[in-house]
């Protein structure tokens, strides 16, 4: 298996520290609002890698943060008059219902920036005790950026040209700063905002140095797979190196992996363009598992065009699959109950050909979008092959490959059994009668198991309302 490793900018060998087994960190978002579809481009990217690798047999463990302090969190609930913890719990949760929609599932560990301060505090202490960090007239902490030798080796540039070319690093503060590159790790508070004590002052930490704690805390000191969107590259996960390895004396992480942007009708996502699309919003004209499909339709380091277009084709793409299985539980129905005959066993020689095609394409760094191919040729391979004279062997058999392959890629392409809306208004009425009765456990499971179901449930001022996903 191979992965594209940024740092090297090559395709290297993918060889894990601890043999069997792979820790693997993705940052996630920061929770202000709905999650958009850029947003959903890196969950389901390596949702699908976590998927292969424990498809290889790889104990996976999977961490991915939500950000829940941040200057537009702050802002957000200074708009809404409430605690800003409002605003990111309420998101944390949206989110959450986003990422079971499109099949991507729960993180081995979900760290909250704010219920890790107390590392965050320890780590600035150990960069402050090694020289690597400095204390201003004003408490703010700083990382002395040119303390790190190696700065700039997964970004590709040069500390001495980064003033000049990239205004990232360049903020508030300039004039107590002892190098314009030194970022921040803790910052004073202002009226307003949510704070936390430390011997420097009342404040909260820069937005890097969160990363680098939880991964330290639930993976180690060193890491397998560090991953994200190709937007985190500079300054972020620069910063991340410099402060985790300045701290633990240690390489950070092995292999980086970051998927390209996505752009709509080839410009770039923004509001002011009025291009900016939530999950919610392709969720109303879209099933989600569509735009999964869509998003995996190409490899994940090249730049992805959305259009109406393209979903339309991914969901062509999606319903060949979902069709092929339909005919053969179909055929299944009807099918004798008889061992496999002499040519149907040289024929399932032949599907296995697709499964070697499908794992060579994700092994050659989760190559996707050939991936999907290989589900294609196997998927032609079965609907030409099978017909009412196939022994119920050889269709289970078939039937159970391209199960196998598209759960691989998050895919479910079982047709849902539409439940009654009556049937949905009684789930309903429990789970309020669960609520009611506190037995939040129980009203839980029952959301999930509509969600599951494809029923997707709002809770508003005006009572729960849902619609089917």
């Amino acid at each position: 298996m191979k992965i594209y490793n940024t740092l090297s900018g090559r395709k290297e060998e993918f060889v894990p520290i601890e043999p069997g087994k792979v820790r693997m960190y993705v940052c996630g978002p920061t929770v202000y609002n709905l999650i958009h579809i850029g947003n959903a481009r890196p969950m389901i990217v390596f949702d699908t890698a976590r998927r292969y690798m424990e498809y290889k047999g790889y104990e996976v463990n999977y961490v991915s943060n939500f950000t829940d302090v941040d200057d537009k969190i702050i802002k957000k609930a200074i708009e809404e008059g409430v605690d800003a913890s409002v605003i990111s719990k309420r998101y944390i949760e949206e989110c959450k219902k986003d990422m079971a929609a499109m099949n991507v599932r729960p993180a081995t560990t979900h760290p909250l920036a704010t219920e890790e301060i107390c590392g965050m505090l320890e780590m600035i202490q150990t960069l402050i005790e090694k020289g690597h960090a400095y204390v201003a007239e004003d408490g703010t902490v700083y990382f002395r950026t040119r303390s790190f030798q190696e700065y700039g080796k997964l970004s590709h540039k040069n500390i001495d040209d980064l003033r000049g070319g990239n205004r990232a690093l360049l903020v508030s503060g300039e004039d107590q700063k002892e190098d314009p590159l030194d970022f921040v790790l803790w910052k004073p508070k202002k009226e307003g905002e949510p704070y936390w004590d430390s011997k420097w002052c009342q404040g909260r930490p820069g937005w890097h140095i969160e990363c680098s704690v939880m991964s330290k805390k639930y993976l180690g000191d060193e890491i397998d797979i560090h991953a994200g969107g190709e937007d985190l590259v500079f300054p972020h996960h620069e910063n991340e190196i410099a402060q985790s390895e300045a701290a633990n004396g240690k390489t950070f992480a092995r292999y980086w992996m970051h998927n390209a942007f996505l752009n709509i009708d080839n410009r770039k996502m923004s509001k002011s363009l009025g291009n900016f699309f939530t999950v919610r919003d392709i969720a109303e004209k879209y099933d989600l598992q569509v735009l999964r499909f869509f998003m995996l339709s190409a490899h994940y380091r090249s730049p992805l065009n959305f259009s109406a277009d393209l979903m339309e084709a991914a969901g062509n793409g999606l319903e060949r699959i979902k069709t092929c299985v339909s005919n053969l539980q179909f055929l299944l129905g009807s099918a004798q109950e008889e061992a496999l005959r002499a040519q149907e066993e040289e024929l399932l020689k032949e599907a296995d050909t697709y499964r070697v095609k499908f794992e060579e394409a994700m092994d050659d760094d989760i190559n996707t979008a050939d991936a999907i191919s290989a589900i294609f040729e196997l998927v032609k391979f079965s609907n030409t092959k099978t017909d009412g004279g196939s022994s119920k062997a050889f269709l289970e058999k078939l039937l159970a490959e391209i199960r196998v392959l598209a759960d691989v890629l998050g895919l479910i392409v079982d047709q849902k059994e539409e439940m009654l809306d009556a049937d949905i208004e009684a789930m309903i009425e429990a789970r309020q009668a669960a609520r009611k009765a506190k037995d939040f456990a129980k009203a839980d499971a029952i959301r999930n198991e509509l969600l599951e179901k494809g029923i997707v449930l709002e809770d508003t001022r005006e009572g729960v309302k849902w619609k089917r996903a």
